[in-house]
C-alpha cells in the first residue's frame, strides 16, 4: 500500500502545484489551498502526534499566501489594469470608438430610407396591356422569368414576318435586332437583382459600423473592398451590354447601306438592259 499511497500522493502534489500557478486570484489560491489540505487529510490521515505539524504547516502556507503570493499577484492585477488602460486610451480610444459609432448611427437615420426611397421609385409609364406587361417584367428584379420576358417582348413589338411578308435581309435584321434586345434586357434583369444583394451587403456593412467592437474596422474594410469590386464588375458587365447594343446599332445602319448600294447597281443594271434594247 505505500508504494501506491506514495505514487497517488505524488500525483495530488503535481496536479496542485499546476493548480497554484494557473490561478489568477487570491481566494482561488486559498481556495485550491484548503482543498489540498482537505484531500490530503481524507487520503491519508495524520497519526495524533502529527496532527500538530499538520497545523503549523497550514499556519506556514497561510503565511506565504498572505505574503509572497499576495505581493505577485497585485502586481499581476496592477499590470493587467494598467495594460487594459493602455488598450482603451491609446490603442483602441473608447471615447472616439463610441463617437464613431454614434456618428454612424446617425448618418444612417439621416440617409439611409432617403437612398432607398431613390432605388424604389416606381418609374413604369406604360398606359397599354402589353407594353405594361413587358415592363412590368423588365423591372421585378427577377431571373427566373426570362421566357415571361421573351414572350411579353414579341407581344409588344410583334414577331419577324414571314417569308412571303418581308425579304430575307429585313428578317434577318429583325431578327438579330429582337435577339440583341431581349439579351440586353436579361443582363439587365440580372444587374438589378445583384444591385438588390450590393445594396443589402452595403447596409449590413454600415450597420456592422455603428456595432463594430474594437479592433474589427480592419475586417469591416476588407468586406467593404470585396463589395466594391464585386460592385465595379457589375458596371463593367453592363458597359460591354451596351457596347454590344451599339455595335449592333451599327452593323443595322451599315446593312442597310449595303443593301441600298446592292439595290443601286441592280437600277444601273436595268437602265443599262433599257438603253441597250433602245
Amino acid at each position: 500500500m505505500a508504494p501506491l499511497t506514495n505514487t497517488l500522493f505524488g500525483f495530488l502534489f503535481i496536479l496542485f502545484c499546476y493548480l497554484i500557478v494557473a490561478a489568477r486570484t487570491r481566494q482561488r489560491v486559498l481556495a485550491l489551498t484548503l482543498t489540498g489540505l482537505l484531500v490530503v487529510t481524507l487520503v491519508g490521515p495524520p497519526p495524533a502526534q502529527a496532527q500538530g505539524s499538520v497545523l503549523l504547516a497550514i499556519q506556514s502556507v497561510m503565511k506565504v499566501i498572505n505574503g509572497v503570493i499576495n505581493t505577485a499577484l497585485k502586481a499581476i492585477n496592477s499590470i493587467r489594469t494598467a495594460i487594459n488602460k493602455f488598450y482603451q486610451e491609446v490603442v483602441w480610444p473608447v471615447a472616439q470608438i463610441n463617437q464613431a459609432r454614434t456618428m454612424a448611427s446617425q448618418m444612417i437615420g439621416q440617409y439611409r430610407g432617403l437612398m432607398q426611397s431613390i432605388y424604389t421609385l416606381n418609374l413604369k409609364s406604360a398606359t397599354l396591356p402589353n407594353p405594361i406587361g413587358l415592363e412590368n417584367v423588365m423591372r421585378n428584379h427577377q431571373t427566373n422569368d426570362f421566357a415571361s420576358l421573351t414572350t411579353s417582348f414579341g407581344n409588344t413589338y410583334g414577331s419577324v414576318p414571314t417569308m412571303t411578308a418581308a425579304s430575307a435581309a429585313d428578317r434577318t435584321m429583325m431578327d438579330m435586332d429582337d435577339a440583341l434586345a431581349i439579351d440586353n434586357l436579361k443582363t439587365l434583369k440580372m444587374s438589378d437583382a445583384a444591385g438588390d444583394l450590393t445594396l443589402q451587403a452595403a447596409n449590413g456593412i454600415e450597420t456592422a459600423a455603428s456595432q463594430a467592437a474594437p479592433g474589427s474596422a480592419p475586417f469591416l474594410t476588407a468586406t467593404a473592398v470585396v463589395a466594391s469590386v464585386q460592385s465595379q464588375a457589375l458596371t463593367q458587365k453592363m458597359l460591354a451590354a451596351e457596347l454590344r447594343q451599339e455595335a449592333a446599332r451599327l452593323a443595322h445602319e451599315n446593312s442597310l447601306r449595303k443593301r441600298g448600294s446592292t439595290m443601286t447597281g441592280d437600277v444601273n443594271t436595268q437602265i443599262l438592259n433599257l438603253l441597250k434594247r433602245n
